[in-house]
């Protein structure tokens, strides 16, 4: 199955109560991990690409042509979807043009006039092409490719105007925060999601730094219109642990252990493990 828009994952997962997550990729073992995983389970899935991990694996060009042949090869059956993560104007034309299938447009740090103009702008050529769009409205707390955010609850009003677009999804920001979430965190804002949802009714709601909120949060949240999750931390910490525990263990040092297929593999088993105890959270196992 070729690359999909993500728009009717999403509207189904929105009729049906769940979550689709979006597990950022890093490298061919993430993004191999992560689809085998999706096949296995039946779930339709978003490989999110931050231009930060873009640039990293040599382009986006490149990106779509590694995604591409992992399908093809491996004979993909579930909904696939590539997304540009948190994308900056020039990073989500750029990413229009190498054939990515679906587009974040990280508008929160302009006035809402601004991000209001480029996200018409970007609605208009995304509807061209058949691609789906996600704005942003609130900042997400943490750091995202140099974008730093303290967590601020959206205007429930203004993602509404931003709804109004056309876009496909919406992330707002309700007190969630990116990477791993300090001690004092205070939690998820359901009032504000609830007031999201109510004014833009069956719009796809998108939940960033979805490592490490706890079990009931997600699980309400989706009952308040969350439709995809976002994960990216949450991989990395297991994919370095399990490493860190071959190293350790002195596997690198056994017969050809140090040979990266070997050397990466428990790391890959680790991203397996995560995706899919993440896909159980979210409801998305046998959607696809």
């Amino acid at each position: 199955m070729p690359l999909v828009n993500a728009k009717e994952m999403l509207t189904k997962a929105k009729a049906g109560h769940y979550a689709v997550g979006q597990f950022n990729i890093n490298n061919l073992e993430w993004t191999k991990s992560i689809l085998l995983t999706a096949q296995e389970l039946n779930s339709p899935v978003i490989l999110g690409v931050s231009e930060g991990a873009g640039k990293y694996m040599c382009g986006y060009k490149t990106v779509v042509g590694m995604v591409n042949g992992m399908l093809e090869e491996l004979n993909f059956t579930v909904p696939v979807a590539l997304h540009l993560d948190h994308g900056s104007y020039e990073g989500a034309k750029a990413c229009i043009k190498a054939g990515f299938s679906s587009i974040m447009f990280d508008g929160s740090h302009y006035p809402i006039e601004e991000n209001i103009a480029k996200t018409k702008e970007l609605v208009a050529a995304c509807n061209i092409l058949g691609l789906s769009l996600e704005a942003e409205v609130g900042s997400i707390g943490g750091e995202e490719d140099g974008v730093i955010g303290m967590g601020e609850c959206a205007d429930p009003k203004e993602c509404k105007m931003v709804a109004d677009l056309g876009v496909t999804m919406l992330a707002a920001g309700i007190g969630n925060i990116h990477g791993k979430y300090p001690a004092n965190w205070k939690g998820l804002s359901f009032e504000t999601l609830d007031a999201i949802q109510q004014l833009t009714g069956d719009m796809p709601l998108v939940l960033h730094g979805g490592t490490g909120i706890p079990a009931d949060m997600i699980k309400k949240a989706i009952s308040l219109g969350v439709s995809k999750i976002n994960v990216n931390t949450e991989c990395q910490l297991a994919f370095a642990d399990a490493t860190r525990k071959y190293v350790e263990a002195g596997k690198d040092l056994e017969g050809k252990g140090f040979d990266p297929r070997k050397l990466l593999a428990p790391g890959a088993e680790a991203i397996k493990a995560t995706v899919k105890e993440k896909m159980e959270l979210f409801g998305s196992v046998g959607k696809a």
